[in-house]
């Protein structure tokens, strides 16, 4: 499965911006999908998850009440729709393939397939 990031860029803190994930290789629907983000000098972390069905999302407390992420299964790609963004939010965001089952959404173990990243820079 190969992903492909996109929709990052430079926006002003309090605007919004939506990430697209878009595979190709393979079936999304077969699988539940994160967003991380790598901030500079900082560890990768868990941004949300979304479910196969995509009836089951998971949010880091960072992402509550400003991000949601979904799905479209027909299009094979996942989106993260981020609003209200603060200049800690800077970082490059990343898409992932859950293939193992755990009750921490946000281990990055779990995931298998990732993509290049997209960066998403918040001016303050």
């Amino acid at each position: 499965v190969q992903l492909q990031a996109s929709g990052g860029g430079l926006v002003q803190a309090g605007g919004s911006l939506r990430l697209s994930c878009a595979a190709s290789g393979g079936t999304l629907s077969n699988y539940g999908l994160g967003w991380f983000r790598r901030a500079p000098g900082k560890e990768r972390e868990f941004v949300a998850f979304i479910s196969r069905s995509g009836e089951s999302t998971n949010y880091a407390d960072s992402a509550k009440g400003r991000f949601t992420i979904s799905r479209d299964n027909a299009k094979n790609t996942v989106y993260l729709q981020m609003g209200s963004l603060k200049s800690e939010d800077t970082a490059v965001y990343y898409c992932a393939v859950r293939t193992r089952i755990s009750r921490d959404y946000g281990r990055g173990y779990d995931y298998y397939y990732w993509g290049q990243g997209t960066q998403v820079t918040v001016s303050s």
